[in-house]
């Protein structure tokens, strides 16, 4: 089990999150170990650029939307450099990333959930 798999479990089960994910593949949007805020979501709602916390293909990723298509209920998910990782169903998109570094991210009022708490992780 992967780091980001606790974190999905708690976003899934209503708590919104803040830790620091590692890697390189979301600069300049999210650099390794910047801190974000991870809140429930209505996927319904997610548009292309969104970034959210997803599993496809059995891995969960903190990624951008690359596309969506509503009659299918599915979202395509991709990192900032290009790699698609593939289309996974609404049901398995946690969360969305609503602030970096202290700093909201535009475009996210009315997509999160209303969360029980703020839980936090390193």
């Amino acid at each position: 089990m992967g780091a980001l798999d606790a974190v999905a479990g708690r976003v899934a089960g209503g708590a919104t999150v803040m830790f620091r994910p590692s890697g390189s593949s979301m600069v300049p949007l999210i650099r390794s170990r910047q801190q974000v805020v991870v809140a429930p979501v209505d996927p319904s709602k997610l548009e292309v650029g969104d970034i959210v916390l997803a599993r496809v293909a059995g891995t969960v990723y903190l990624h951008l939307v690359s596309s969506v298509d509503l009659a299918r209920k599915r979202v395509q998910i991709s990192n900032n450099r290009g790699r698609v990782n593939g289309w996974t169903s609404h049901d398995r998109v946690f969360g969305i990333c609503v602030a970096v570094d202290g700093v909201t991210r535009s475009g996210i009022v009315g997509k999160a959930l209303a969360a029980d708490s703020n839980d936090s992780s390193s």
